[in-house]
């Protein structure tokens, strides 16, 4: 549970980036958004993960 809280934090912090670079054109805050999104990619595949494996151990 603990990673998925990580998760939601990611999207929160991202959604201010996504705002700039959709809203007022800022090609930085582009940048940060797709590095945002990558990291939340990775962390959905380790929770994946854990989700996996916790239900094949019952």
């Amino acid at each position: 549970m603990e990673k998925f809280t990580e998760l939601k934090a990611l999207i929160a912090s991202a959604e201010a980036d996504a705002t700039a670079f959709f809203e007022k054109n800022n090609k930085a805050a582009g940048t940060r958004l797709r590095n945002a999104l990558q990291q939340t990619k990775a962390l959905a595949q380790d929770i994946r993960n854990e989700v996996t494996a916790k239900k094949n151990e019952k």
